[in-house]
C-alpha cells in the first residue's frame, strides 16, 4: 500500500513540474523583464519592448520546428513532387 502511495506521489510531483505558464503569468515576467531594463509601464518604449520579447519567442518558435522538421524528414528546403500530364490535341 505505501509503494503504491508514493508511486502517485511521484507521478503528481512529475505532472506538476510540467506545468507552463499561463499567458497573464507571460505577460507579467515579460512586463517584469521591460521594467527591470528601466522601461515604464504605460509608455510607448514598454510596449514596444514587450512586442520584440514577443516576437523573440515566435522567432525561437519558428526555428526550433524548422530545425525538428529537418532532423525528423532529412529535408532542408521544401521537396517540390510533380507528375507531367500530357494533353494531346484532337
Amino acid at each position: 500500500m505505501k509503494t503504491k502511495l508514493l508511486i502517485l506521489a511521484a507521478a503528481g510531483l512529475m505532472l506538476a513540474a510540467c506545468q507552463t505558464m499561463t499567458p497573464e503569468e507571460r505577460r507579467a515576467a515579460d512586463g517584469n523583464t521591460c521594467a527591470s531594463y528601466g522601461f515604464r509601464r504605460g509608455t510607448d518604449a514598454f510596449a514596444t519592448c514587450l512586442q520584440r520579447i514577443e516576437l523573440d519567442r515566435r522567432a525561437e518558435s519558428r526555428a526550433f520546428r524548422y530545425d525538428n522538421d529537418v532532423m525528423i524528414w532529412g529535408w532542408s528546403r521544401p521537396v517540390v513532387v510533380t507528375r507531367p500530364v500530357i494533353v494531346q490535341g484532337n
